[in-house]
């Protein structure tokens, strides 16, 4: 146990963890030549088009130094705020981590966001200057950030250039002799957590774990502690570039468990597994429960693959533990499912998975976050859906939850994110000049109103500079009220919105003009209204395309022309009675994009 070394990679979107973690495998003989590629440890192609880790990925490593033989686990996590589930995940499993700090970009607000998990967890940090061979790196201005931020020496912290190889040994010198190892007792009864799993269409659910306590064989039967369920581990072993079989794992190491479960819902990440025969009394502390940001329905397009879905949604999640669902059903789009993710960008990604793995095409309504509503009879309700939303005749107060949102940009942009954020309804807590030219700005505004594009905005008008970061705070009460849009008088609850009442009108003139463009034209005039309530406060007409019935009709008396146009008014009517709107997928998302 004494030379194994579990370690992760954290740090800010896009500052080279996952070309150093394809370093460090070339270094320790990982992978040769032949296997090696550019971001090897992301394995979805999802990841490769976009240049962005979505998933925390595991892989074992050997190393000699000084006459020793070192087993080193690395686990290689997402940058992006939206996936830092995965990285609470990974730091649970690890005892060090190592901090890479971009020398040309500096230490944004998901470096700090990470790190202050990593030292919840106590972990033991090690600081890493990547990118020092590019021209615009200014490694001094960053070395003083960052032993501002972890209050360390300037000796400690490492430079690299993950892309040249350089300062890559240094770097695995550190994790041997700073990283402490794990502190398990193999002699204790089994106590192994699940931190991942993936479902293999041929072998069923294959889980990856940590093993705390005690030892695991293959052969042996195991019990998983939250289903309370048996199974036999047909085969354990060690997670490298491909599976590597063992006997036998023991405490402090990192492997897999493959024992033929079949039911995606039987496992469930942050479970203990243990042994049958000499089981562990307690369970090992998981990880704390997801919070979902974004509410968002996902619906089948042909309602007969409403079975499928489920299966695929099982499936994923048991990949992606921060996605949460739950069955609904809406008048417009059929059965389907209330999903919570935790942003927008991890909706974009699961929405991508569902169509490229599973083959399934989905249809999103529009996001939204979580309400809390206080009936006249003191009776609390939680509004996760618009079409949930209660009279508001009945309604003491509604109450929106409210982040603090925490913003590091160039000073130059100051005063254009201040300007968004305060049009998000955002106040100013707090702003700190880190250096001459960097600004922390700390906000506290609605969930709600960064739900669409602010993340979008605030990158483009601080010309991709600003980095965001949010924690979430209580609900307050706030005056919303619930955004109805009617198509020829009927309601389509797929649309609808809570929104502030300060927003209402010109969104709502918004939408209807953005719905106009999109629906296609019929046969009959089509009708598209917002209403609040009974009130309608917007209309837009989509006009009838209208044949020419008189075409045929040659001179001859004006009563016969009279006649044609009657019996198309009468047919247009009695069409505008059965007739049926369909809304293009494009409608939907239309919401996002309203300012463009």
């Amino acid at each position: 146990m004494k030379n194994i070394r579990n370690f992760c990679i954290i740090a800010h979107i896009d500052h080279g963890k996952s070309t150093l973690a394809d370093r460090l495998l070339e270094l320790t003989g990982a992978v040769n030549s032949r296997q090696s590629q550019d971001q090897l440890l992301d394995d979805m192609e999802l990841e490769k088009e976009r240049g962005i880790t979505i998933k925390s990925h595991a892989i074992q490593m050997e190393y000699h130094y000084s006459n020793e033989h070192y087993i080193l686990n690395l686990i290689d996590t997402p940058g992006h705020v939206d996936f830092s589930y995965e990285v609470s995940r990974s730091i649970a499993a690890c005892e060090g981590a190592l901090l890479i700090v971009d020398a040309a970009q500096g230490i944004q607000a998901q470096t700090i966001s990470n790190l202050y998990l990593a030292l919840e967890h106590e972990l033991t940090i090690i600081p890493v200057l990547n990118k020092i061979d590019l021209p615009s790196a200014e490694p001094e201005v960053v070395r003083d950030q960052i032993v501002n931020l972890i209050d360390c020496s300037e000796d400690e912290i490492i430079d690299a250039s993950a892309k040249t190889g350089f300062g890559v040994e240094n770097i695995i010198t550190a994790i041997i002799n700073k990283i402490p190892p794990p502190d398990g007792d193999p002699n204790s009864p089994l106590q192994a957590m699940i931190f991942d799993s993936v479902y293999n269409t041929f072998r069923g659910v294959e889980a990856y774990f940590k093993i705390i306590n005690g030892k695991i064989r293959s052969g042996e039967e195991v019990k998983f502690m939250a289903t309370n369920m048996k199974y036999h581990a047909d085969e354990v072993g060690a997670l490298r570039l491909k599976q590597y079989p063992k006997k036998e794992l023991v405490a402090g190491e990192v492997g897999y468990i493959i024992s033929g479960i079949k039911d995606a819902r039987e496992i469930k990440v942050g479970d203990t597994i243990t042994s049958v025969k000499n089981p562990a009394t307690s369970a090992v502390k998981g990880f704390e429960e997801v919070k979902p940001m974004v509410f968002a329905g996902i619906y089948p397009v042909e309602t007969e693959d409403f079975e499928e879905l489920r299966n695929s949604m099982e499936k994923l999640q048991l990949n992606d533990a921060s996605l949460t669902y739950e069955t609904e059903s809406s008048v417009a789009l059929g059965f389907g499912f209330r999903c919570g993710f935790l942003g927008m960008l991890h909706m974009e990604i699961i929405q991508e998975r569902l169509e490229r793995e599973f083959n399934m095409m989905v249809i999103t309504t529009v996001p939204n976050v979580s309400y809390k509503a206080t009936t006249k009879k003191n009776e609390d309700i939680i509004i996760h859906n618009p079409s949930d939303y209660p009279d508001p005749s009945i309604l003491e107060k509604v109450e929106e939850p409210f982040i603090r949102a925490q913003i590091i940009t160039k000073s130059e942009f100051v005063g254009a994110i201040m300007t968004l954020c305060i049009e998000k309804r955002g106040e100013l807590k707090n702003q700190i000049y880190l250096t001459t030219d960097r600004v922390e700005l700390t906000f506290e505004m609605p969930l709600g109103e960064i739900v669409f594009d602010f993340y979008d905005k605030l990158k483009s008008i601080s010309k991709g500079y600003a980095s965001f970061d949010y924690y979430p705070l209580e609900y307050r009460e706030s005056s919303l009220a619930k955004l109805d849009i009617l198509l020829n008088g009927a309601p389509v609850d797929a649309l609808s919105a809570l929104v502030h009442k300060s927003n209402s009108y010109t969104l709502g003139k918004k939408l209807c003009s953005k719905l106009k463009e999109l629906i296609p034209r019929q046969q009959f005039d089509i009708a598209v209204q917002s209403a609040i309530g009974s009130k309608i406060i917007s209309r837009e007409t989509i006009k009838a395309l209208r044949k020419d019935v008189t075409a045929k009709c040659y001179g001859g008396d004006i009563t016969r022309k009279r006649k044609l146009l009657e019996k198309q008014k009468k047919g247009k009517k009695r069409m505008k009675q059965v007739g049926n709107v369909e809304i293009p997928q494009k409608a939907f998302l239309s919401v996002l994009q309203l300012d463009n």
